[in-house]
């Protein structure tokens, strides 16, 4: 009879730990009247200074991470971060820890470049131009649930093959915050940046 309660109790635990919610992720404004706002606040309390809002029918808000309760959603605002109450957010759904990400895109700082990822359609930016490209490739690790591969190919015919991973991560240029970091190369450079889901 103790078998039975163990194998039932790791049956049931197996369902829970393949859904665990995943961060960064995507969220909308959701229980907001439409004549009202949702406030971003300087910390994950309902008396914090507020920085700035969200609209009552905004989509596609980036949560970078939530406080420890999970009560409370970083996001960013202007040159910085805030805080936005969960209570009033709907989180997209597919984004669980292990599935690839729905990257915007990746980019860096000095030197200055940007992938955008749209579908399967690609574009890669820096200060000289721009290249249109292709995704050939998303993977998983074989090991590892904060890994992920991403392959795109380029009009020129060189290609970036990047590794995201799921860590903080600065542009180095504000004071945002980022929950993917980007490692890659295109031709003979090696490329470090940031990710978001941000549209």
């Amino acid at each position: 009879m103790r078998w039975v309660a163990v194998i039932w109790l790791l049956l049931s635990a197996g369902p829970a730990a393949a859904t665990q919610d995943a961060w960064p992720a995507l969220f909308d404004v959701a229980g907001v009247a439409a004549d009202d706002v949702l406030n971003i606040r300087a910390a994950p309390r309902a008396d914090a200074p507020i920085l700035g809002t969200l609209a009552p029918d905004a989509t596609g808000v980036e949560v970078v991470a939530p406080n420890g309760r999970e009560t409370w959603g970083q996001v960013n605002t202007g040159e910085g971060t805030g805080w936005v109450s969960l209570r009033f957010l709907a989180r997209q759904p597919g984004q669980w820890q292990g599935a690839f990400p729905p990257l915007a895109s990746c980019f860096g700082t000095e030197p200055f470049w940007t992938v955008r990822v749209d579908g399967d359609t690609a574009r890669w930016s820096t200060p000289e131009g721009e290249i249109e490209g292709l995704v050939t490739a998303r993977a998983g690790s074989l090991s590892r649930r904060d890994r992920h591969g991403l392959r795109v190919a380029l009009a020129d015919g060189s290609r970036i093959d990047g590794i995201i991973g799921w860590r903080a991560c600065n542009d180095g240029m504000s004071d945002r915050a980022y929950g993917l970091s980007f490692d890659a190369l295109h031709r003979d450079d090696v490329l470090s940046g940031c990710c978001t889901l941000a549209r």
